[in-house]
């Protein structure tokens, strides 16, 4: 498990459960909600056609995920560790946070 820890650089198991569940959910509410927010729009496979419509559905993941991960990690408490990740990540995207 310390290694598993060391890894997300958490202190405890439970901190680690957080995390993981964080992430799960996450990930699972962006697929979701991409799917909301295309259809919401009114595009749909049939309009845009099935290359379109994924490129623009995966297109829409990111920003999704970003918003959510802040959101679901704060409600779990850990806004400062998904805050480091996110600052991370938009890093790589050439966005930098002091």
């Amino acid at each position: 498990m310390n290694k598993i820890r060391n890894l997300f650089k958490v202190e405890t198991n439970f901190q680690l459960l957080k995390v993981n569940v964080v992430f799960a959910a996450t990930g699972t509410l962006s697929v979701y909600f991409a799917g909301v927010i295309t259809n919401a729009l009114g595009l749909d496979l049939y309009i845009l056609g099935d290359f379109f419509y994924w490129v623009l559905r995966i297109m829409l993941l990111l920003p999704v995920y970003q918003v959510l991960l802040i959101m679901i990690g704060s409600m779990f408490g850990e806004f400062k560790y998904f805050w480091r990740i996110e600052k991370k990540m938009l890093g790589r995207f050439g966005i930098k946070f002091s």
